[in-house]
């Protein structure tokens, strides 16, 4: 018999805030979002995830952690709680960089993986690789996770496909060794991209320019296109009731079937020096692909069946002409850094005629052209606000619309270690997550905190 009906209050509060707790928790597991692989967990540049600061303190953010590293221009990459960073441990040679001369050093490509919320290394896989390349700091593409599997691209072709908990190897090859390809002057560049049974990545050479393989045994189950391989990653858009595969190679752009690589249809153009880099951005019906110098063209695609006609080609002093970093591409806008001035451009996507220009993004204090100025650009949600990760270092809060650029804060996260031009710069787009950007640079990487009151 109960004597006292107060006495279980207690509890039931206890109770009832530890269900409030729970769900706060699971509302945070709800609005998480992970980065698995280059531009995220949809490879398409947005962050989704929700509770992040809206703008960038004059005090500045705090770091998490600190971890040291080695050289790279691969992105991290984030999921289950571990950060996925792929570096390259030199230990002999004269490494320079060069846009007509390879550079031949010796070292060791390194998967490092790291506990996402203290930065302490849970394991890594390395092997020796010798690099003939220019720009040899270290590997270009972010490791793509799917599920139980991690994939990593070196910069002389091996691939390897390791299990995310362990590091056991499940399958590697080699592109150079395996399929015959050229490694291109400034490595393998084509982030691995996942979808269904496949793995895609271009490869280069006469009927491959671009391949899909078995992910789960590394078999080649196709090949497509005779070109070089480049340096862009494959994407996948859905149009016209139909997935297609989209490569962006020396020659052109390309749409495929995913399952058989079958053409389905071509736009011509080609970049300066093999240099197709920036992923082709879709918006709506319109699709943007951009190369140094001045080419650039805006796709229109066929809303009733796989096809596509021109547009657009880009002309000197209009459009956006992006090198290492993929542009964004918003209600009719594209928002992009410019390889021969290093300029932030915004540009009407229905004409290639210019609306703003800024140098806020790259190098703020810069008064005069300068070659590929880089920002990696990320849209945060569905907003017109953007995380911008400049080539000094500076992590920047900006809002980007038709009428012009707005900053809302920055800090100097981490060093420019890198050269380029003669200038420091540190060419690695972060990735995001769990409240944080994870960002490194040839030392260290480090972790952000982007929630709110993070200083």
């Amino acid at each position: 018999m109960l004597t006292n009906p107060h006495a279980f209050k207690p509890r039931l509060v206890v109770a009832a805030i530890s269900l409030v707790a729970i769900s706060i928790s699971l509302q945070s597991i709800v609005n998480a979002d992970d980065w698995s692989g280059w531009m995220g967990d949809s490879r398409d540049g947005i962050y989704r995830e929700t509770g992040i600061i809206e703008t960038i303190p004059e005090s500045g953010l705090s770091v998490k952690w600190r971890t040291p590293i080695a050289g790279g221009y691969a992105g991290p990459s984030v999921a289950d709680n571990r950060v996925f960073v792929f570096d390259y441990q030199k230990s002999s040679g004269d490494a320079f960089n060069a846009p007509d001369k390879r550079a031949n050093v010796s070292g060791k490509e390194r998967l490092i993986v790291l506990d996402a919320e203290s930065g302490k290394e849970l394991w890594r896989h390395e092997y020796d690789c010798p690099y003939s390349v220019s720009y040899p700091a270290g590997p270009r593409c972010t490791p793509t996770i799917d599920g139980d599997r991690v994939y990593t691209l070196g910069s002389e072709g091996d691939l390897h496909c390791l299990n995310t908990s362990t590091g056991e190897v499940k399958w590697s090859l080699s592109l150079k060794r395996d399929l015959a390809a050229e490694v291109p002057i400034w490595g393998f560049s084509s982030h691995p991209l996942v979808d269904g049974d496949l793995l895609y990545t271009m490869v280069g050479g006469q009927g491959q320019g671009i391949v899909a393989f078995d992910k789960m045994t590394g078999e080649v189950r196709w090949k497509a296109l005779d070109t070089a391989a480049g340096y862009c990653p494959p994407s996948i858009i859905e149009f016209a009731g139909r997935r297609q595969l989209i490569a962006f190679t020396p020659d052109g752009v390309d749409a495929l079937d995913l399952l058989s690589g079958a053409s389905l249809w071509h736009i011509d153009i080609s970049p300066m020096y093999e240099m197709s880099i920036a992923r082709p951005m879709r918006n709506g019906d319109l699709l943007y692909a951009s190369g140094i110098r001045n080419e650039a063209v805006m796709i229109k695609l066929d809303s009733q069946s796989p096809g596509a006609s021109e547009l657009w080609r880009g002309e000197r002093g209009n459009a956006v002409f992006c090198s290492n970093s993929t542009p964004a591409f918003v209600d009719g806008v594209i928002y992009g850094t410019d390889c021969n001035d290093g300029k932030m451009i915004a540009v009407d996507a229905t004409n290639g005629e210019r609306l703003w220009t800024t140098f806020q993004p790259t190098r703020p204090d810069e008064k005069r052209f300068l070659k590929h100025g880089t920002a990696f650009v990320t849209r945060i949600g569905n907003t017109d606000r953007y995380l911008l990760f400049s080539e000094i270092g500076d992590l920047i809060i900006a809002r980007m619309t038709r009428e012009g650029y707005e900053e809302l804060g920055r800090d100097h996260v981490i060093e420019p270690n890198g050269e380029a031009f003669g200038r420091g710069v540190v060419w690695s787009h972060p990735a995001y997550a769990n409240r944080t950007a994870y960002i490194r640079n040839d030392e260290e990487i480090i972790a952000v905190n982007l929630a709110p009151s993070s200083k």
